[in-house]
């Protein structure tokens, strides 16, 4: 009876035991390493008589949406129970959605407006080569940055690669948080294949296309900020247009014109099911091709590639339905999303641009003829404190893992183009307040404590243009103030529930290292 007994508790215990054993094995393996051993410690110094080269490309990175579906109740999210259909377009017998990532889940596209691109400015100084990369996804992880730099052609002459994502609301999901619901990846492998391949030509055609240059630097600093919200207390904006028109020495033509604004692309909002790069669309296209009003020129193009950055968006920064933009041709106002609306905020956009440039124009300092490049990057380690994220790492819908116990692989870079231009490239979503100063310590905090993130990392920048590329390198989410972090109760600013941030950040000890990078790689020499 014993033996059978024995036989029995066998059979119950040996099936447990494999199935944990395995359970244990893939959370293992989702949460490996995707580039063992990757650590990148650079420091780059000027020539002493730099040739000033520019190089711009795009490519475009638009999904194929082969199959399209019917939303029945229109709450932007595919559910059969609620009585929504698919087409097998393609006839394959299964649903090839694209899930679009950056509001709900089960978001899947009913088709494209217009085209993702991986845009790209090559700027070289005869002794250094550097890449500004701006694709139009929500994000990339470090470890797809890191993929895409080993496919770079050695005959390039990439000396580095700063790989940014717009974060597009209104693309394909990218990091995994945005499938058919939560324990399920959005990322189509097939679809991260081509951004790879693609964001590679960007940079090969853009090294390819050098050319001797000037550039010309321009600010608004007043004109886009009524587009403009901060969704959480305190109210400190990224509001600046940062400008900078690449032209050719001997030409005297537009290569092209970089473009920086702090704002999250989602004007179009959650409702939207066509896939758009958003308000950065018309905003580059009418920078290179001009303003019309029928058959008649309102503002003449610049012509070249224009390429897109987006800034200091956490907190939020972003465009929400109550805020109206009125078409400047028509006077039409818009307040909920639509690509009326965005075409009218590219109109706004591009007009700003066209002013800020004419007026610097007239001031000599503005253009920078020759400029040697100086750079200093450098990878760190984060904790990731976020419970659901472990949990999205361990079902492998987050698709990065660990570099150690606990942490994750990042990178924060600096680049100064002589002494007029700084680039200070952020792996997220950073407040504006780490940035430009006015953090609080407000009644609530969940931890008693002063700001930490001191000085504001643009009053140690250098140079008359001081730029900040948010979502460089890497996707961490959003970059909080530990001062003002708010997961518990009793909440800040009187907020009956925890405020929007927190949910989407490593943890809130982001804040502090990602300042810490920073600061100690501005003062480096």
């Amino acid at each position: 009876m014993a033996t059978d007994k024995n036989r029995r508790m066998r059979r119950i215990f040996i099936p447990i035991a494999t199935m944990i054993a395995v359970l244990v094995l893939w959370v293992l393996f989702n949460g490996r390493d995707r580039t063992p051993g990757y650590e990148l410690s650079l420091r780059i110094t000027p020539p002493e008589q730099p040739v000033l080269r520019v190089g711009f490309a795009k490519v475009e990175i638009t999904p194929i949406v082969s199959d399209t579906w019917t939303d029945a109740n229109g709450d932007a999210q595919f559910d059969k129970s609620e009585g929504d259909r698919w087409e097998d377009v393609n006839k394959n017998g299964r649903f090839d959605a694209v899930w679009m990532a950056g509001f709900q889940n089960k978001k899947p596209a009913q088709g494209v407006h217009d085209p993702l691109w991986a845009r790209c400015m090559v700027i070289d100084d005869g002794q250094s080569r550097v890449a500004l990369v701006a694709l139009d996804i929500i994000g990339l992880g470090h470890n797809e940055v890191v993929k895409i730099r080993e496919r770079i052609a050695a005959s390039a002459g990439i000396t580095y690669a700063i790989i940014t994502s717009t974060h597009v609301h209104e693309g394909p999901d990218t990091i995994g948080l945005w499938g058919e619901n939560y324990f399920f990846s959005g990322v189509n492998p097939e679809y991260m294949e081509t951004v790879r391949q693609n964001t590679v030509q960007a940079i090969e055609t853009a090294a390819a296309n050098l050319r001797p240059a000037l550039l010309r630097l321009a600010t608004d600093s007043v004109g886009a900020a009524p587009m403009l919200a901060d969704t959480r207390p305190p109210l400190v904006f990224d509001k600046s247009l940062h400008i900078i028109q690449a032209i050719d020495a001997q030409a005297d033509t537009t290569l092209g014109t970089l473009l920086c604004w702090g704002n999250h692309p989602e004007t179009l909002w959650s409702d939207n099911l066509l896939i758009s790069s958003d308000f950065p669309h018309y905003w580059r296209e009418y920078v290179e091709k001009g303003i019309y009003k029928g058959d008649s020129l309102i503002a003449k193009g610049l012509g070249g590639t224009a390429v897109f950055f987006t800034g200091a968006i956490g907190g939020l920064m972003t465009t929400h339905p109550d805020i109206v933009i009125t078409d400047p041709l028509s006077g039409q106002t818009f307040t909920k999303g639509s690509f009326e609306k965005i075409d009218a905020q590219g109109k706004q956009l591009a007009l700003l641009t066209f002013r800020a440039l004419d007026t610097a124009a007239r001031i000599p300092e503005n253009t920078v003829r020759s400029a040697g490049i100086a750079l200093r990057a450098q990878t760190f380690t984060i904790p990731l404190d976020n419970k659901l994220y472990k949990l999205a790492v361990a079902l492998g819908v987050l698709d990065r893992g660990y570099s150690g116990w606990n942490k994750m692989r990042t990178e924060a870079a600096y680049l100064q183009i002589g002494d007029a231009i700084s680039f200070l490239c952020v792996p997220g979503e950073i407040y504006p307040e780490i940035v430009d100063g006015g953090i609080e310590s407000p009644q609530g905090q969940d931890f008693a404590l002063s700001p930490q993130e001191i000085p504001p990392l643009r009053s140690m920048m250098q140079g008359r243009q001081r730029i900040v590329l948010g979502v460089a390198n890497d996707e961490i989410g959003y970059i909080v103030p530990k001062s003002q972090w708010d997961a518990d109760a009793p909440y800040t600013y009187d907020y009956q529930k925890a405020p929007y941030g927190e949910i989407n950040s490593t943890g809130p000890e982001a804040g502090s290292l990602v300042h810490k990078a920073l600061i100690n790689l501005i003062y480096q020499r």
